[in-house]
């Protein structure tokens, strides 16, 4: 699909997130004559600021409320967030009415319009984001032109008018982004894979995998398209996995190369951490990259906000904000990052997460547990009883949970709030949840 596949077309813009925000502000700019409809579950007062600017051009209208994802038959395209169900009744439905209506997302489109040669692609449940900002870091020592975008919060049409040919860009990719692909990246990263997003949590976000082989089948489509002329870089640690898929489905025809951990200089923590230097390393690599450049971005690299982020040390205590643990599997990546004693704030929504090798980890690893209530907080709750561990609290808030950690936690100790579960209810996202957490550090 390109530019002039748009004209005169009726788009559906399935969400007014940051994608097709910046999607409908290309679109205006390059004055692609078509009619635009937001689609969008929230109010007008939700949307803010958006709604002003974009209420302006006469040929957008909205479709709001209730009547958010109904009638999608009368347009010619969709453009879906990756929070947008792709099997939803509203798409369905469209889909099964309207024999030549179109479903895309601003990242397939990006990736039409741009081609494949110099993206480079990461995904995987965690570490995507890191790894992400480590290569484009390493890229960037080594004096190339790059651009860091996709699911860590840059979206593409906000920077693809300033790309030239030589320029390369790194994309973060979802398994919500890449669940419809049809390209795969020249390069492509998986870092890992957990279970994950197998239940609903964000209200205003609702997509989810309906079994784990479906989000596996997503998270590989950063590969499955490439070319004999491409690259797949995996984690070692995913190699049986990836051979029983060459069993039964054929052999890849892309380079593939599996990493396992770096053993460079690094201020990061944790184990994981040096498989996503090593994955970053491996990118470099392949680009023939010098060495040192990539030593150097990666002794020179900090954590990313809300994992295992340091916030502060207070009398010998150090905090830790690893908010973007939300799942059971990444908390416990967290705990087998520290050898000190940990006071643990875990806990919040239930996203369809196993508990019984966190609450093992907690007994191995904890001093103590200040749990967030919430749905998943009962199941956690219900391990820990089952294996007999007894030093926690549940608590209806923050502040509360972090008062008596700071009371428990002695000199040489650590606070470290991973919660292994999702943030709705008690928060909006698990970005607020962070940020609360290091504005009560602060003020310790």
């Amino acid at each position: 699909m390109n530019k002039t596949t748009l004209h005169n077309k009726r788009l559906a813009i399935l969400g007014l997130g940051v994608e097709n925000y910046y999607l409908i502000k290309w679109l205006i700019k390059h004055k692609i004559h078509c009619q635009i409809t937001v689609c969008d579950q929230r109010a007008i007062g939700a949307l803010g600021d958006k709604f002003i600017e974009l209420n302006k051009h006469k040929h957008i209208t909205w479709q709001l409320g209730s009547e958010y994802n109904k009638n999608l038959d009368r347009y010619d395209v969709l453009f879906r967030v990756p929070g947008w169900p792709v099997n939803c009744p509203g798409i369905s439905s469209g889909l099964k009415n309207n024999k030549n209506l179109i479903l895309t997302s601003p990242m397939r489109f990006f990736l039409d319009l741009v081609g494949t040669n110099n993206i480079i692609g990461v995904t995987g449940t965690k570490g995507k984001g890191t790894t992400s900002s480590l290569i484009t870091a390493a890229l960037k020592k080594a004096g190339l032109k790059v651009y860091l975008g996709g699911n860590i919060g840059v979206a593409p049409f906000s920077f693809i008018d300033k790309l030239t040919k030589a320029d390369y860009v790194v994309l973060e990719l979802s398994s919500f982004q890449l669940e419809d692909f049809h390209l795969s990246p020249h390069i492509a990263v998986l870092t890992n894979f957990y279970q994950e997003h197998l239940a609903p949590a964000d209200p205003n976000n609702p997509n989810y995998h309906k079994t784990l082989s479906a989000y596996w089948l997503a998270k590989f489509n950063v590969a499955k398209s490439q070319t004999a002329r491409d690259i797949f870089i995996i984690n070692e640690k995913l190699k049986d996995k990836l051979l029983k898929w060459e069993a039964k489905n054929g052999r890849l025809k892309q380079r593939v190369i599996y990493f396992g951990k770096s053993n460079l200089k690094s201020a990061l923590p944790g184990e994981h951490n040096k498989e996503n230097i090593a994955a970053a390393e491996v990118v470099a690599k392949v680009l023939k990259i010098d060495k040192e450049a990539v030593a150097k971005a990666v002794s020179k690299f900090k954590s990313l906000e809300h994992r295992l982020e340091l916030v502060k040390e207070i009398n010998k205590v150090r905090y830790y904000d690893d908010s973007f643990a939300t799942t059971p599997e990444s908390a416990i990546i967290a705990l087998r990052s520290f050898s000190e004693k940990i006071v643990l704030i875990a806990g919040g929504a239930d996203k369809g997460s196993d508990f019984k090798e966190l609450a093992q980890a907690i007994k191995n690893k904890v001093k103590y547990v200040c749990l967030l209530a919430g749905d998943g907080t009962k199941r956690i709750e219900k391990e820990l009883i089952n294996i007999n561990f007894k030093n926690y609290t549940v608590y209806g808030d923050l502040f509360s949970a972090m008062k008596k950690a700071k009371s428990l936690a002695k000199s040489g100790e650590i606070v470290l709030m991973s919660t292994g579960c999702a943030s709705f209810g008690m928060f909006d996202n698990y970005k607020e949840r962070g940020k609360q957490f290091k504005e009560i550090v602060n003020k310790f």
